[in-house]
C-alpha cells in the first residue's frame, strides 16, 4: 500500500536515502518532512496517520508509571514492528525492548535496539541461527524463554557447537493457557536440566497472565504473578541463577499494574522487575481504551501519574460512494484496518475546501466491511457527499500496523511530519 504526494512520487523512493531511526546518534528526531497535509489531499488515502503530540504524551505517560511503580519498561514491539517508534520508546527510558521472533529481534537489532527479551521459546535450526548470528556480532544483551526439557537440550546443542552462551527466562504459565511451565515442580525439573548444560545460562523468570480467564480476574492475576515471583525468590535463595542481575517479567497492555504493583515490591537488589506493554504507544478507542479505564479504575490515586494514554493512530479515507439514502461506501476494508475487537469508529469528517475536520456524528456506524470497502450508515439528512473524508479510531492497534509500510505521522494542524516504515 503506498502513499503518493501530488508528484506521484512513490514513498519507497522517497525514504531509499533517508535515515531510518535516529539522526546523530541522540535523541530520535522526526527526519523528514514533505510538506504534505492531509486536508490539501496531498496524501493518497486510505492512509494510515499517528499523531505526534498523542504519540508524545502515551511515551511519557508510561514511562511515568513505570518510574512511579519502581518497574522497567520493556515495551512489545510487536505492536508496530516500527524501528523508528522504537528508539523514541529506548530514548523515553525504557531498558529493553520486547520482540516476538527471531525475524523480529533481527530488526530491532539492525536497527540499534541492544537489549531484547524474546519473550517466546527459541525453536528450530535457522531461529537459533539467526540469534547465534546476531550474538556474534556482539551489542546483543538477549534473553529467550524456555518451558520444556527438549528445548533446553536443543539450544544447549547447538550454541556449545558454536562456543556461544545463552541467557534464558524459565515461562510460568497456567492450565489451558498458552506456553509455559505449569507447576513450581515443573519449574525445578528444568532447573535441574539447565544447571547439566553450562552454555544455557538461567537469567530470570517469566510468565504472561493476560491469557488467564475466569471469574474475580483481578484476584486470579495477583495471586498468579504472586506465584510467580515466589518461584523466583525461591529459586534465589537456591542460588541457582548464572546471572548476577535476575530478570523477573510478564505483563502485557491489560494488567501491567497489578504485576508492576506485585513485582516492584520488596525485591531482592538483584532483581529487574520487568513490565512488557506494547499498545501504549499508540492506545486505541476499543480494546485497550476498555482495558486501560478498568486499570485506571483499579489504580484511582495510586496511580500517581498525571493524565492517561491517548489514542494516537486513525486511519483516513474517502467516502466512495452513497448508493442508498443514508448508506455510504468508504474506501477502507479489511486489508487496512483491524476488525477482529471492533469495527471502525468514525471520529471526524471533513470536506475538502473547509477549514478544519469536525467530529463526526455518533450515530454514524461502520457496519460491515470487505476487503476495500466498510458500510457506514448514517441518518438519510445528515450532510454526508462522495469525496468527503472519514477520519476512523480503531481498535486492537497490533492488527492495523501489520497491514501497513509505511504510516503518515502529523502534527495538530494536520501537516505530515514523518513517515514511519515498519518491517513485517
Amino acid at each position: 500500500m503506498s502513499v503518493y504526494n501530488n508528484s506521484s512520487l512513490d514513498i519507497a523512493e522517497a525514504l531509499a536515502d533517508a535515515p531510518l531511526v535516529v539522526k546523530g546518534g541522540g535523541k530520535p528526531e522526526f527526519y523528514r518532512k514533505p510538506g504534505w497535509n492531509l486536508l490539501r489531499e496531498d496524501v493518497s488515502l486510505p492512509a494510515a496517520v499517528l499523531y505526534r503530540s498523542r504519540l508524545e504524551n502515551n511515551l511519557q505517560w508510561m514511562q511515568r508509571f513505570a518510574d512511579k511503580r519502581k518497574v522497567s519498561l520493556a515495551p512489545h514491539g510487536k505492536t508496530t514492528m516500527a524501528p523508528a517508534l522504537f528508539a523514541h520508546q529506548m530514548a523515553a527510558g525504557s531498558w529493553a525492548m520486547t520482540l516476538a521472533t527471531a525475524t523480529q529481534v533481527s530488526v530491532a537489532h539492525r536497527f540499534g535496539v541492544r537489549r531484547v527479551i524474546m519473550a517466546n521459546q527459541l525453536v528450530g535450526q535457522r531461529n537459533m541461527a539467526i540469534i547465534s548470528e546476531l550474538l556474534a556480532k556482539g551489542l546483543l544483551d538477549f534473553y529467550c524463554l524456555v518451558d520444556s526439557l527438549d528445548n533446553v537440550r536443543e539450544l544447549a546443542s547447538f550454541f556449545s557447537a558454536r562456543n556461544q552462551s545463552l541467557q534464558v527466562l524459565i515461562e510460568i504459565g497456567v492450565p489451558g493457557g498458552r506456553c509455559g511451565t505449569r507447576t513450581p515442580e515443573d519449574v525445578q525439573v528444568l532447573v535441574e536440566e539447565i544447571a547439566r548444560h553450562p552454555v544455557i545460562k538461567l537469567a530470570g523468570i517469566e510468565t504472561y497472565e493476560g491469557v488467564i480467564k475466569g471469574d474475580n480476574l483481578a484476584e486470579r492475576i495477583r495471586a498468579h504473578v504472586t506465584m510467580v515471583k515466589d518461584v523466583c525468590l525461591d529459586l534465589l535463595n537456591k542460588d541457582v541463577f548464572d546471572a548476577q542481575k535476575i530478570v523477573l517479567t510478564g505483563a502485557g497492555s491489560a494488567w501491567y499494574d497489578i504485576v508492576a504493583e506485585v513485582f516492584g515490591e520488596d525485591l531482592n537488589q538483584r532483581i529487574i522487575p520487568v513490565i512488557r506493554p506494547g499498545c501504549y504507544i499508540v492506545h486505541d478507542q476499543g480494546l485497550c481504551m476498555h482495558n486501560q479505564d478498568n486499570l485506571m479504575a483499579r489504580c484511582g490515586l495510586d496511580a500517581e501519574v498525571d493524565g492517561d494514554l491517548q489514542s494516537a493512530m486513525e486511519i483516513w479515507a474517502y467516502v466512495q460512494s452513497i448508493p442508498e439514502p443514508g448508506q455510504a461506501v468508504i474506501g477502507l476494508g479489511k486489508r487496512d484496518v483491524a476488525f477482529d475487537a471492533g469495527l471502525p469508529i468514525a471520529n471526524l469528517h471533513y470536506r475538502p475546501g473547509s477549514d478544519v475536520p469536525t467530529p463526526a456524528s455518533g450515530e454514524w456506524r461502520v457496519v460491515s466491511m470487505m476487503d476495500q470497502h466498510a458500510a457506514m450508515t448514517f441518518p438519510a439528512g445528515d450532510d454526508v457527499r462522495v469525496g468527503d473524508i472519514i477520519a476512523f479510531g480503531t481498535s486492537h492497534p497490533c492488527l492495523t500496523f501489520d497491514k501497513w509500510q509505511q504510516m503518515c505521522v502529523i502534527d495538530d494542524n494536520y501537516n505530515v511530519v514523518d513517515l514511519v516504515r515498519t518491517f513485517f
